[in-house]
């Protein structure tokens, strides 16, 4: 080869390299997530997502960006938020509650929505089954619907005549980390379709005795015994 042939070879292979260079790029995934309230309220569990998405390997600014909205308690700001993803391309809507969820698969039957919470995502429509979803819609059901039977039973047990009952809402935390899990498998290509809706594994009974006394409670010695945990 001539050293003039050499010279103009080795240039062109010099030329490529930022281009190739820039091809093998990473173009971040863009996750949108609608918060139903406000940062201040809903803060702890958008970390606790955006922490296990990193185990996972999605790093901010790396391979994913996120775009938070929130809707300051205002339901008709749902509609709103998921127009903007849209308009966004992001390529998965994240958020929590049956009307945000409904919200935006009403806007959109193309991006992937996953859901950290929902009361009854087959009676409200949300999936056509837990097993097989369906559509573009999958996350954690809080099973409201066959638990609060169960635990109106328990309370029973406690308090004769019981008319009206207080229930404490599930632990949002674990719930949204569970929910990266299945962000990480849509963006890693699998279908909402084909990922079952996930539901609760493991129930615990804990008593506050202490509590109970207080309230003038006498806890029956059944209960007592089914108990995971007593509080003393």
């Amino acid at each position: 080869m001539r050293r003039r042939d050499l010279i103009t070879l080795l240039g062109g292979a010099v030329a490529a390299w930022p281009l190739a260079a820039r091809a093998q790029q990473v173009i971040p995934r863009t996750i949108g997530v609608l918060g139903s309230a406000t940062p201040a309220s809903q803060g702890e569990r958008y970390a606790v997502f955006a922490e296990r998405l990193r185990a996972l390997g999605w790093i901010e600014k790396r391979n994913v960006t996120f775009e938070y909205r929130w809707a300051h308690g205002r339901t008709e700001a749902y509609s709103e938020i998921a127009a903007e993803f849209v308009r966004l391309k992001v390529d998965v809507i994240v958020t929590s509650g049956t009307a945000a969820v409904a919200a935006a698969k009403q806007t959109t039957s193309a991006i992937p929505i996953v859901f950290a919470t929902a009361g009854d995502p087959v009676g409200t429509g949300l999936v056509a089954s837990l097993a097989r979803p369906g559509g573009n819609v999958t996350g954690l059901s809080l099973q409201q619907t066959d638990l609060a039977a169960k635990r109106l039973e328990l309370l029973r047990e406690v308090v004769r005549g019981l008319r009206r009952v207080g229930v404490l809402g599930p632990n949002s935390p674990d719930l949204w980390r569970r929910a990266a899990d299945l962000v990480d498998k849509i963006l890693r290509g699998t279908k909402p379709a084909d990922i079952p809706v996930e539901q609760p594994t493991k129930f615990d009974l804990v008593i506050n005795l202490k509590t109970a006394k207080g309230l003038g409670l006498a806890i029956p010695p059944t209960l007592l015994a089914r108990a995971d945990e007593a509080i003393e």
